[in-house]
């Protein structure tokens, strides 16, 4: 069975006013987006910092933090109430202190899990969550490669959780939407293959209608 499968558009920036420009061009076209947010610490670079970070109220917006340690950033996490929060396994505390916080203030909470992790070791965390995101590019950084030998762990997790919306970030683009879309996937994060298009509300209708196809994946 072919899933519905959600195109979401994600912005990742060190620099307030591409952050505004960045959302003013995806209001256009979408209301899901996921924001990216990082530390220099847990990733080689660091974004706009949290406390910068806004969206329009008519969004629903995923919060991606891909930081050592979320829990320092819970309070701005609550005050700006994201439908979804990700966080990462691969922090460097127990997450389920901050998943009990954000599921307390209504806020869906997720795992995302990088390219090294193997899903059953965080089966703990993948059992309380409501989004499991498989990371297939450089972390920290738009227009990176994707593992496609990363999509292996989508069937894992389905065992593990079926109802479970399981994520992909990381070189989603033409070239392999179509293979992505097909694997049981519920969400596809694409980043620089929209953001950094001559027209980003023209690449999202392409990614769409690529995904909508049947036939043959090659």
């Amino acid at each position: 069975m072919i899933r519905t499968v959600s195109i979401v558009p994600t912005i990742l920036t060190d620099n307030k006013q591409d952050f505004r420009e960045q959302v003013e061009k995806i209001n256009v076209f979408t209301r899901r987006v996921q924001i990216d947010v990082t530390d220099g610490i847990f990733t080689p670079t660091e974004t706009l910092d949290i406390t910068n970070i806004w969206w329009p109220k008519n969004w629903t917006a995923d919060l991606h933090l891909m930081v050592a340690n979320p829990s320092e950033h819970l309070d701005t996490v609550l005050k700006l109430n994201p439908a979804l929060c990700i966080l990462h396994a691969e922090a460097s505390e127990d997450l389920m202190p901050s998943f009990s916080a954000l599921k307390e203030a209504g806020i869906k909470t997720g795992v995302a899990i990088l390219p090294s992790t193997y899903p059953g070791y965080i089966k703990h965390y993948i059992d309380i969550v409501d989004h499991v995101l498989i990371f297939a590019g450089q972390i920290g950084v738009q227009g990176s490669q994707a593992d496609l030998m990363q999509m292996e762990k989508i069937a894992l997790v389905r065992n593990m959780k079926p109802e479970v919306e399981i994520g992909w970030d990381g070189g989603a683009n033409m070239s392999n939407i179509r293979a992505l879309a097909h694997a049981d996937l519920d969400v596809i994060n694409v980043g620089s293959a929209i953001a950094k298009a001559e027209n980003p509300a023209q690449a999202f209708d392409e990614l769409v209608a690529e995904i909508d196809k049947n036939g043959v994946v090659l």
